[in-house]
């Protein structure tokens, strides 16, 4: 037999029994829409998130001096120059490059004093970059870049029972040993979902907080984003190349691994609901392939009788198997596309006390779907393992088939 008349003869023999056929496609078909919608929402929440956060704290990339991860010591800085700017630019994918400077002070009101997180942002560039002066519950935002001024966490406030106007002291170490004290006034009290962050934070416009600490025109890192959170890959090697050995790359996962650990944490489980699922419809289509192969054990005596070799017999049944799988996938498929780029385009919003509370964590109350090929190549491999397990079955009964037994209908 030529192969196109064996692939001809496969799809004709898959719809001797239309009904089973269909049973069986219908399944699959089923199988892979929930798959594809449920990873699709997950991939997509995952990014959003991922992106929220990331404009938050670490960026997709920070640029940092190299002793600066170690310890976090003030005396590790990159230049905070135009020069060094221009040459950030130059990374391919970058689309946005946010400086800051991160260190540790004591601050005190009051009688009271506590070990806090200080961060010296550009104002205009950081509220442009990750929204900060949306944080403010109480109070303004920066006017000036170098205005004597502080925006502390709620938490923070609450603890030194501090209101808009209060005056805030901050003592620690500056560069290279220098003393790091200064007065400033409270502007606003903002509001982060972490209560850890939201105990600790004091943000101060970049130039006080150079002034603060005597770093000159210096900073502890640079912020890096992109288009996209799969092109981070891409945007890692780029900055390596650019910028060389003197400047420490690290991406999102190595500044926040909780999160890093948290996401795959989810989508583990995820795809595990997703295996168990196509463990079911597997087990569908594992009875299906044993049944035609079991009413058939006399058709294929008589095909192997005829002249017909054991191996082409072989590849007939697994091309009917193909074809069924195939015909499950394609009608998957047909109702997927359409209800995931629906909900690309149209997000499921989020409403009541569920919506408030992804607000008040900073993340936009809808669930966005995602359109990344990856998904679809992935679920449509895993029908491709089902099918070649299933087939195992028709395979070897066919190679171990007795002609003589299988003519006179014995099993």
């Amino acid at each position: 037999m030529t192969p196109e008349f064996t692939a001809r003869l496969a799809w004709r023999n898959i719809w001797r029994q239309k009904r089973r056929t269909l049973i069986s496609a219908g399944a699959i078909a089923a199988a892979l829409l929930l798959a594809l919608v449920m990873r699709s929402m997950q991939e997509g929440s995952y990014a959003q998130n991922l992106d929220n956060a990331t404009r938050f704290y670490s960026g997709y990339l920070q640029l940092q001096e190299p002793g600066f991860a170690e310890n976090q010591s003030i005396d590790h800085l990159l230049p905070g120059n135009q020069t060094f700017y221009e040459k950030i630019k130059s990374i391919r994918g970058v689309t946005i490059a946010v400086p800051r400077l991160e260190s540790f002070a004591l601050g005190a009101a009051g009688i009271r004093s506590k070990g806090v997180m200080v961060m010296g942002v550009a104002p205009r560039a950081e509220d442009d970059y990750s929204g900060l002066a949306a944080r403010v519950r109480k109070g303004r935002y920066f006017i000036d870049e170098d205005e004597k001024a502080v925006l502390v966490g709620g938490k923070l406030a609450e603890y030194f029972s501090l209101k808009v106007g209060d005056e805030f002291v901050l003592y620690g170490q500056g560069y290279h040993g220098t003393t790091a004290a200064g007065l400033y006034r409270v502007a606003g009290i903002i509001h982060f979902p972490n209560q850890q962050i939201d105990a600790r934070i004091v943000y101060l416009p970049l130039k006080t907080a150079q002034a603060l600490y005597q770093t000159g025109n210096q900073v502890s890192a640079w912020v890096l984003h992109g288009n996209a959170v799969k092109e981070i890959p891409k945007l890692e090697t780029s900055a390596r190349e650019q910028m060389g050995n003197n400047v420490n790359v690290r991406n999102w996962a190595d500044i926040s691994p909780e999160l890093a650990q948290q996401i795959a944490l989810d989508r583990a489980s995820g795809i595990f609901m997703i295996l168990v699922l196509y463990g079911v419809v597997g087990f569908g289509l594992f009875a299906t392939i044993v049944m035609m192969t079991l009413e058939r054990r006399r058709e294929f005596a008589v095909m192997l009788a005829t002249g017909m070799a054991r191996k082409k017999l072989q590849v007939l049944v697994m091309l009917e198997s193909l074809f069924l799988a195939l015909t499950g996938v394609i009608m998957g498929l047909v109702l997927a596309f359409p209800i995931l780029i629906w909900f690309y385009y149209h997000p499921i919003k989020i409403t009541g006390d569920l919506a408030a509370t992804f607000e008040e964590m900073g993340f936009e109350a809808i669930l966005p779907f995602s359109l990344a090929p990856e998904l679809f190549v992935g679920q449509m491999f895993i029908v491709l393992i089902l099918l070649v397990l299933c087939s195992m079955y028709p395979l070897v009964r066919i190679y171990k088939l007795e002609l003589a037994g299988a003519l006179k209908g014995n099993l």
